[in-house]
């Protein structure tokens, strides 16, 4: 599975470079239809068209992130949760409603192989406790 771990690790990352770089197709292409995610707004499943409403038209938009100790977990050999660290900086997408912010947080992701290709089915995201972090 260590190939698999790389691989997904390159993905999750290319997720997040999308938001960055405001490339909804690349997320899309790596979403599942459905997904599903849960964070401190809530829970909520989402298909592709509603994805595209979020990343193209939210309230925030992603300026930088940074990963860190990302561990995989495998329960089928075409299923995986990773689970990993990461700061993220937000800010409002009309830049004149306010500044950055910056948080810390800790993530998952399950991933699961269809075809031979990885798709996000579910995504997770918890502030982080001070000084805490994802561990293995």
């Amino acid at each position: 599975m260590e190939d698999a771990t790389k691989t997904l690790q390159e993905l999750e990352r290319k997720f997040w470079q999308s938001m960055v770089d405001e490339q909804t197709d690349t997320a899309l292409g790596l979403l599942d239809e459905p997904a599903l995610m849960v964070s401190a707004h809530g829970s909520m499943k989402f298909g592709h068209d509603e994805y595209r409403k979020m990343a193209e038209h939210g309230q925030l938009v992603l300026k930088r992130y940074e990963l860190g100790d990302i561990e995989a977990v495998f329960p089928t050999e075409d299923t995986a949760i990773l689970m990993y660290s990461v700061t993220q900086t937000t800010a409002p997408r009309e830049s004149s409603k306010g500044g950055e912010k910056t948080e810390e947080m800790v993530d998952t992701s399950t991933w699961v192989r269809k075809g031979g290709t990885w798709k996000c089915v579910m995504h997770t995201e918890t502030p982080a406790a001070k000084g805490a972090h994802a561990r293995g």
